[in-house]
């Protein structure tokens, strides 16, 4: 497995952590305040891989693989999805760091990492100092916003969140082709070419495996129920997302479905701020300088009166 694969992290530690009844694969290094990155679907940690570089001149950079996906452990499914869900997963990432020694950091997110981002920024606030999310909106946003165009611009969500085991057994008949069309076609160049030829190694090895294939489609259902439920409870209660936030997405990414993203996005933080980076939606790997510089602007800078 992980031998067997490019190393696109040579300066970089290999750990495996136990939480939660799961094992979490992670690639460290750098030093400086904890910077947890998580990645997003249908990739691993190894998306990070033009970024964490200069990330790691200033942060102790952490990436582990969420669970189901990459090399960490693959939970069981069940009715509920409960091991899928974003709260879930953010109480897992929230026990990782404090197994790595930090009970406070900073996170940023792309993807369904994004997901998990801003629910634990939710769920506990007291342990994000920032929070950065890249090229999404929330769940229930998504949901919400479905018409015409938008539902053919991220169909997956519907195909996905079908029930076991059809959209894994359609996927698992051919999923590296799967796999390659659902990268190219989220990018600006709509091919692969952003993305290194080792790096595809890694994404087309454990995308292979029908468990994970399973486990990515488990996701997706529970971002449709249980992860939706969680959303809509906490705008009905007023709930808000505490810590500074910085949303990124790129010009020709999934998040410009809507006019302003920052405007969705400050209903849910009032610190919001952000921008759009020219590319699709793979910021970490079709815009790394310009992905970098605005995490490392966004992560070092001390607000004011603190």
């Amino acid at each position: 497995m992980e031998n067997d694969l490019p190393d696109l992290f040579p300066e970089f530690d290999s750990i495996t952590v136990d939480v939660n009844d799961m094992r979490l694969f992670c690639r460290t290094g750098g030093s400086g305040p904890p910077l947890l990155l998580l990645h997003g679907y249908p990739q691993s940690h190894v998306c990070w891989h033009k970024v964490a570089p200069q990330l790691a001149e200033h942060f102790t950079v952490i990436m582990p693989d969420l669970p189901g996906y990459g090399l960490s452990s693959v939970p069981p499914l069940s009715a509920d999805h409960a091991a899928y869900s974003k709260r879930n997963m953010a109480a897992a990432m929230v026990e990782l760091m404090k197994a790595l020694g930090h009970a406070t950091f900073m996170l940023a997110g792309h993807d369904r990492g994004g997901r998990v981002a801003y629910r634990l920024a939710l769920d506990h606030p007291d342990v994000l100092t920032k929070v950065a999310v890249l090229d999404i909106l929330p769940t229930c946003d998504y949901w919400d916003r479905i018409d015409r165009l938008f539902g053919l611009k991220i169909y997956h969500w519907m195909f996905l969140a079908q029930a076991a085991p059809f959209p894994e057994n359609m996927i698992s008949a051919a999923p590296v082709a799967f796999l390659d069309h659902t990268l190219a076609s989220w990018t600006a160049a709509k091919d692969l070419s952003c993305f290194s030829k080792e790096a595809m190694t890694h994404n087309r090895d454990w995308f292979s495996e029908p468990d994970r294939v399973s486990a990515t489609c488990e996701d997706y259902r529970a971002g449709a129920t249980i992860d939706y439920e969680h959303d809509r409870a906490d705008l009905k209660a007023g709930k808000k997302i505490q810590p500074p936030l910085l949303a990124l997405w790129g010009s020709r990414g999934i998040a410009t479905s809507v006019d302003d993203p920052l405007e969705v996005w400050r209903s849910w933080s009032a610190s919001a701020t952000g921008e759009a980076l020219g590319c699709g939606h793979f910021l970490p790997e079709e815009a790394p300088r310009e992905t970098a510089g605005a995490l490392i602007a966004f992560f070092k800078n001390t607000p004011s009166g603190s």
